[in-house]
């Protein structure tokens, strides 16, 4: 059976510098620039612009209080160099995309490949490539985990809330079900607030339907 998990609201706020890998082949279409350098006050300040950024940290003081390891300084663009090296490799061919955004990793997952049309079970295909990631978190254990759930514009605001909710949380249940802490996630529901792409056509309600693993470290202080 799932665990039930505590669903939290997070909200992040992105330096404009990222790599991306293309999901099928594998290449990588930016450069990195992500590495300790990038670990100041404009990544604390972009972050305490949210205000998800107090849950955020309120989440990483918990964990360290728990006894969790934290991360400080150069140590973390090294500790994430490493983690999004294994998920590039882990995920390569299986449709989901790795980005690196300053000191996170957005893993973008397209809805068609996790779920059946308007449905919130992950489907059993789906299953062994969430294993591969939960691997990758299991290892790397001191990061936080935000699961995010999001939708296209069509159908009604509350059924895209409810299915974007669902979807959420049935990815971090299933990663807490493969022994990843789940201290460590959140799962929310964004419906169609969080576009990447315009409604207007299928192609980018596709690119709008799907749910994101946002990992970003856990930080001493």
């Amino acid at each position: 059976m799932m665990k039930k998990l505590i669903l939290a609201t997070v909200a992040v706020s992105y330096l404009s510098a990222c790599t991306t890998t293309d999901p099928y082949t594998g290449e990588q279409k930016m450069s990195n620039t992500s590495g300790g350098a990038l670990l100041g006050a404009g990544v604390g300040a972009l972050a305490g612009l949210a205000v998800g950024g107090s849950a955020h940290g309120r989440r990483n003081a918990a964990l360290i209080g728990a006894g969790i390891g934290a991360l400080a300084g150069g140590a973390i663009g090294n500790y994430m160099d490493q983690q999004e090296s294994e998920l590039r490799a882990q995920l390569q061919g299986t449709g989901i995309s790795v980005t690196r955004r300053g000191d996170s990793i957005i893993l973008n997952m397209p809805s068609n490949i996790t779920f059946d049309v308007d449905q919130d079970a992950v489907k059993p295909g789906f299953y062994e490539t969430l294993n591969s990631v939960a691997i990758v978190l299991r290892k790397f254990n001191r990061t936080l985990i935000d699961v995010n759930g999001h939708t296209d514009s069509t159908g009604s605001l509350e059924h895209n809330q409810e299915l974007s909710q669902r979807r959420a949380a049935s990815v971090a249940n299933y990663l807490g079900d493969q022994g990843v802490d789940q201290r460590r996630i959140s799962a929310m529901g964004f419906g169609p607030s969080q576009p990447v792409a315009s409604n207007a056509t299928e192609a980018g309600r596709a690119q709008n339907r799907r749910v994101e693993i946002q990992i970003a470290p856990i930080k001493e202080g």
